[in-house]
């Protein structure tokens, strides 16, 4: 391919999919805000923690095998297979009315809504400059957080009279138009890179060998530990036991997203340019550990406080996400899938973590214990940082 056209590809390539992953990130945030309580309908708050564990353990697998799947019918393709199974996962979860049928449907939508990331990461890659890496992963996140900052208003809206269903079937009529596009748009997004796929246990020794590889999986996987907690159990401690309407719920999630707009970009940008990643790592770091103890002592519903320290919280969360994007990016290939998938099973492991953790907590303490306890995981970040070498 020429390079000026080769050029023109990339410059039109990536407004597109960063158009793309803002519609998905609705689609997926609609369920994510409200799959704990939605399931708290079925089963008690201990089998809501043990259905996450199931649902991320199948994800896990399937992530694991994924890369095989994409060195032998391509990532486009694989693209368009997800987004159907996605889309049906979020149409299952409208019909359910069982524990059963929702443990079934939770694994359907957890594994797809991840794979579907997976193949978003690939394409955003193949389209990426190691030079400008962090300002354009950073770009490609604040378009997803633009997505899940709108959908708890949304999904509070939706959800306010107890009828979880049409938050669902408004996620699964998202997923049209993506697929839609990602269909007529071939040429553009079909597979342009070399994949080098080792076996898992391989990929696995590779990672624990390089301590910058291995150090930025840890702090992934503590971001991951710290949003599964959060995400299942902040929606039902402000709404269940603090009592708080959602109504207020919504408003006050949409709020204390607005830093992932805020901070990510200029963040990508300064990685690039000036400080490199680890002092933002350890600055976004010590910010969620004041707000998780803050989660712990705060025990009144305050619609103001909860706002300010959530918003303190994603805060944090977002120089972290930002600079792990930025630095796992910058030191691999966009053909090495085996590692850009032990990078994402992060996601789900950290939701099996998390859910366990609590799983464990809460046979023992009230939930507001968990955020005490998480906490104190979150302090070995520090161990994590300090082992990377900054990029810049």
């Amino acid at each position: 391919m020429p390079v000026d056209k080769k050029l023109r590809k990339m410059r039109w390539s990536l407004p597109l999919l960063y158009f793309l992953a803002l519609i998905l990130a609705v689609s997926s945030a609609l369920p994510a805000y409200i799959q704990s309580n939605f399931l708290g309908q079925l089963v008690n708050l201990q089998m809501v923690s043990l259905f996450f564990i199931i649902a991320n353990f199948f994800t896990i697998i399937a992530i694991v095998f994924f890369p095989d799947l994409i060195k032998k019918f391509s990532n486009y393709f694989l693209t368009k297979v997800v987004l159907v199974l996605y889309g049906l996962s979020l149409l299952c979860l409208t019909l359910t009315n069982s524990p059963l049928a929702g443990l079934l449907s939770i694994i359907l939508y957890t594994v797809t809504a991840n794979l579907i990331f997976i193949n978003f990461d690939i394409l955003i890659e193949s389209f990426s400059k190691n030079a400008t890496m962090g300002r354009t992963r950073t770009i490609y996140y604040t378009f997803i957080n633009l997505g899940w900052i709108g959908a708890p208003l949304i999904a509070a809206s939706l959800v306010e009279s107890g009828n979880y269903s049409i938050a669902f079937l408004t996620a699964a009529f998202l997923v049209i138009p993506i697929f839609l596009i990602v269909l007529s748009q071939k040429k553009k997004l079909n597979d342009h890179v070399i994949y080098t796929r080792e076996k898992i246990s391989v990929a696995i020794k590779k990672t624990w060998r390089n301590k910058n590889l291995r150090g930025i999986f840890f702090v992934a996987l503590l971001l991951s530990l710290f949003f599964s907690c959060v995400v299942i159990y902040i929606p039902i401690y402000l709404h269940e036991t603090l009592g708080m309407d959602w109504n207020l719920i919504g408003p006050i999630f949409s709020f204390m997203l607005i830093p992932f707009l805020l901070v990510e970009i200029p963040a990508g940008i300064m990685a690039d340019k000036y400080w490199g990643e680890k002092k933002m790592l350890f600055g976004g770091f010590i910010i969620i550990i004041l707000s998780l103890l803050l989660f712990f002592f705060i025990d009144q519903p305050t619609v103001w406080l909860w706002a300010m320290v959530l918003f303190l919280s994603r805060f944090g969360a977002a120089l972290i996400e930002a600079m792990r994007e930025t630095y796992f990016f910058k030191i691999v290939d966009p053909g090495a899938i085996g590692y850009i998938n032990i990078f994402r099973v992060t996601i789900p492991l950290g939701y099996v973590l998390g859910s366990g953790l609590a799983l464990l907590v809460l046979a023992f303490f009230d939930l507001p214990y968990l955020f005490l306890f998480l906490a104190i995981i979150m302090l070995s970040s520090f161990y994590f940082i300090a082992s990377l070498k900054d990029t810049h």
